[in-house]
């Protein structure tokens, strides 16, 4: 096993205390491990997702969850091997992989893994600016220079120590969780139908127009930074990483904290295809934009008796929290790969507005010659994606390999198994990646 010399994000690796493993209530141990995976949640639910549920709920009401369910299974497992790497290894997936290759091919990953967190800080911007427009009216682009502003809510909320951290990002998904339950409730979906959209259908596959968009929750959902987050933050907890019990009572627990979160990720997302489907499904509009629903929820031709300012609100206001709340762990995965690669260090504050400046640069070039407007800036979330997709073999192909490597792992290595199975589905990712940019 590697010890290696530097932590991983240094701040916050093993600042949280952890019952010992002679202490036998569960549920004391579940919250005290508990908190990683909320903030990988959120990961799962930017305004990337946020489109192709909708736009799948609109246009083939319920019959999308399947791929929806499949996608978060596969990535349960992705972030299982996440956790167990960092926490065996003591490394997060960037240093560990910085160790194992040249030079030329190390700058290479930084630089692919760079882009595509550029990628992910994109969506979270114009998540944001497009949510203060829809709440305030205010333009594209003083709410896209208004996002600079949120270093100062990553510096606050890192004051506060990541288990603040923890508990704030877990009350963002719980709030944004209950919006779209009641929205739902409001709707009167068929549960019935709901349930049967569940079981995988082979029409999927027959339908071009049900693939691609089959193809872009998948690509929506299982994206890059998300595992080397979480290789990190499962370093976070305080435990005797040799004694063999502690470690396997820290795989245990971080593996509950991040399938349950996981599970509320799949839940609003589901809420959001649901929404979509309930209200907009053969009402002769499809939703392509966020303008869409939220015009939509306030149109009684549309939604009927069901429509009220207060629900286009409180969906914009959602979307205002996931795209503030996205920002904290873009910064976090940037970081990582920052150092992990590069074995440079930045201070936050520093790694944020580097990060966000250079995000800006292209959004603000392209608004300028194409114009300032909602389609423009919702067609960048699809481009990001398209840098997610590329970027994501290059992370999940090692990580499978590193995790199945018995020098590394000990007597934590994947199991042929496991080893099968992480290297096909990475390769069906790929794939699928391969032939939505293709169709796109």
């Amino acid at each position: 096993m590697n010890e290696p010399g530097k932590k991983s994000l240094d701040e916050i690796n093993q600042s949280v205390e952890v019952p010992s493993v002679y202490e036998t209530s569960f549920l004391q141990k579940f919250l005290a491990y508990s908190g990683p995976g909320a903030l990988v949640a959120v990961g799962y639910m930017d305004p990337g997702n946020w489109l192709t549920s909708l736009s799948g709920g609109g246009q083939y009401r319920y019959k999308l969850l399947s791929v929806l369910l499949l996608s978060i299974l596969v990535a349960v497992f992705m972030q299982t091997l996440a956790i167990k790497l960092g926490v065996v290894t003591r490394q997060d997936l960037a240093q560990a992989i910085a160790v194992k290759v040249p030079k030329i091919v190390r700058y290479s990953l930084w630089l692919i893994n760079e882009v595509a967190m550029m990628a992910t800080d994109m969506t979270g911007v114009v998540g944001t600016a497009i949510a203060l427009k829809l709440l305030f009216g205010l333009p594209l682009i003083y709410g896209i220079l208004l996002t600079i502003l949120d270093v100062l809510m990553v510096l606050l909320f890192l004051r506060f120590g990541i288990r603040r951290i923890e508990f704030i990002v877990l009350a963002a998904i719980m709030t944004v969780g209950v919006i779209f339950g009641i929205e739902v409730f409001r709707a009167h979906p068929v549960f019935a139908s709901i349930l049967n959209g569940l079981i995988p259908n082979s029409q999927l596959l027959m339908n071009h127009r049900e693939l691609v968009l089959s193809l872009g929750i998948v690509g929506a959902t299982i994206m890059p930074h998300n595992v080397y987050l979480h290789s990190s933050l499962a370093q976070s907890r305080r435990y005797d990483y040799h004694n063999p019990k502690q470690v396997n009572e820290a795989l245990r627990f971080a593996k509950w904290d991040s399938n349950v979160h996981l599970g509320a990720a799949f839940l609003i997302n589901a809420l959001l295809l649901i929404l979509g489907g309930s209200l907009f499904f053969n009402k002769g509009n499809q939703l392509t934009a966020f303008r869409d629903v939220y015009e939509g929820l306030k149109n009684s031709a549309i939604v009927g008796t069901l429509a009220s300012p207060l629900m286009s609100t409180l969906f914009a206001f959602a979307l205002l929290i996931t795209g503030l709340i996205s920002s904290i762990t873009s910064t976090l995965a940037g970081q990582i790969v920052m150092e992990g690669y590069l074995n440079i260090r930045l201070p936050l504050w520093e790694r944020r507005l580097l990060t966000r400046f250079v995000t800006l640069i292209p959004i603000l070039i392209i608004g300028f010659i194409v114009g300032f407007n909602e389609q423009t800036f919702e067609a960048m979330i699809v481009f990001a994606q398209i840098a997610l997709s590329i970027a994501l073999p290059f992370t999940l192909y090692p990580m499978v390999a590193l995790t199945s490597s018995r020098k590394l792992m000990g007597r934590h290595v994947n199991s042929t198994g496991t080893m099968i199975l992480g290297y096909g589905l990475t390769t069906i990712i790929t794939i699928l990646n391969v032939v939505f940019m293709i169709n796109i």
